[in-house]
């Protein structure tokens, strides 16, 4: 839980911090209103402990501020008894709740608990509203591939379905992308759709992921978490790399997917679900099974129906068709287009990134060609020795264009932000890990 504690009391502040820093916490202090919003647009946080009377911009100020901010915090207002009318003024603009001074740390830290408890419910919430609003986005799969096709017209018949899918293929080459149309062609159309990369989250984080927590189960379950089997429900659950899974929550899931039943880490009551299983891989997972890495039961579960995606090397017409849908997809390189011989270049390629080396590929020349025309120059030479174009280097390209902007703007991250078209959070989440401050 990430907490900032503004108050000009400084020996408040001092008690505070080291209280909850006992809680295991992340806090943050300051003892001015303009450096709390300062701070709230710089770093996520979950809960504001806001005093009412400070030098510079009042409580009532702040929260004014707060509230042009993409995600705002829940706030906690610190006052003294004279001024509980401005406390209940607070709530109506949007404060959680309030304290007068002085107050118990214990009935704080319950109210920080269920102020942070409702923040949870609100990014899930956010969750679930972006996720559907992605799924009715159209999902364009680019081929004129003959196998291609032919998968998609299985994808037409799996969705009418509510049987389990495994994807198999190599990295890159899209599945996510097929288990979302999958998805969109079928009678769950309308619930979320969500994805989790099962070898990317260490196993108990993931559990508590997958299968959510109840307060209090381990250190730092502070509040009660739902998982996302439970805010899938009547939705599609994408488990990908689901091969990196422990044998222990191998047993788990496939005990869901048999029951439709499950309970949260620490719980002991029995949720129900009405999910549909997709997953996807790009290990030899018969072979796993062989080998004792993969539950045999699982496999069969989760296999019930299989699309195999192939490689970008073997859908070598699709090679210039996605290139000009990368381009298009970049709006202020709209203008900009592939000579003959860059494509011939591409074809050739063996791309063991598969489409996700292509677009890296594109966006990398998007960059640093200067004419409309991108041509063999503009490509990166490791096309022609075989090796892959790292992703390292398109965060360097990034980098340069983000400063570019930046220095244009005159250092103005506001203004810098708005030209590059992102939140300026990112924009200053982004200066930061470069080590730029004020």
């Amino acid at each position: 839980m990430k907490i900032v504690i503004a108050d000009d009391d400084k020996n408040l502040r001092k008690v505070l911090v080291n209280e909850l820093s006992d809680e295991g916490f992340e806090v943050n202090e300051t003892d001015q209103g303009a450096k709390a919003v300062e701070l709230l647009e710089r770093k996520e946080c979950d809960v504001l402990l806001l005093d009412m009377n400070m030098p510079g911009l009042s409580g009532l100020d702040v929260l004014k501020k707060l509230k042009e901010l993409e995600n705002p915090t829940e706030v906690i207002i610190l006052t003294a008894y004279a001024t509980v009318s401005t406390a209940v003024e607070a709530m109506k603009m949007g404060a959680y709740d309030y304290l007068t001074k002085p107050f118990q740390i214990e009935e704080l830290k319950t109210i920080i608990e269920k102020a942070y408890e409702k923040k949870q419910l609100l990014r899930e919430n956010l969750l679930l509203k972006s996720q559907i609003k992605r799924q009715k986005d159209t999902n364009d799969i680019i081929t004129a591939n003959p196998v291609m096709l032919g998968i998609l017209e299985d994808v037409k018949k799996f969705a009418v379905s509510d049987l389990p899918v495994l994807i198999c293929g190599e990295s890159g080459v899209g599945k996510e992308l097929i288990a979302k149309r999958l998805h969109d062609m079928s009678d769950r159309s309308e619930g979320p759709f969500l994805p989790i990369n099962c070898g990317a989250i260490p196993e108990t984080m993931l559990e508590s992921e997958l299968f959510g927590h109840e307060k209090g189960a381990f250190t730092g379950a502070y509040v009660k978490k739902m998982g996302l089997l439970e805010i899938a429900n009547h939705g599609t659950l994408f488990l990908d790399e689901i091969a990196e899974l422990s044998q222990r929550l191998q047993g788990k899931l496939l005990r869901v997917i048999e029951t439709e039943k499950f309970f949260r880490v620490g719980g002991i009551k029995e949720i129900n679900v009405d999910v549909r299983f997709v997953s996807a891989t790009n290990r030899d997972i018969k072979k796993d099974v062989t080998t004792g890495d993969f539950r045999p039961d699982l496999y069969y579960r989760i296999g019930a129906l299989n699309l195999y995606i192939p490689p970008l090397r073997e859908r070598k017409e699709d090679i210039s068709l996605l290139s000009e849908h990368i381009i298009q997809s970049n709006p202020q390189f709209k203008n900009k287009k592939l000579s003959k011989k860059a494509i011939e270049i591409l074809v050739q390629y063996g791309w063991p990134g598969n489409i996700r080396e292509l677009q890296n590929v594109i966006r990398r020349a998007l960059f640093l060609s200067t004419d409309t025309t991108m041509g063999p120059k503009d490509l990166s030479s490791d096309l022609t020795t075989g090796h892959t174009v790292s992703s390292r280097k398109l965060e360097d390209i990034e980098k340069e264009h983000i400063l570019k902007i930046y220095r244009e703007a005159n250092g103005q991250k506001r203004r810098a932000a708005e030209i590059l078209g992102v939140d300026p959070k990112t924009l200053y989440r982004k200066l930061h890990s470069y080590g730029i401050e004020e």
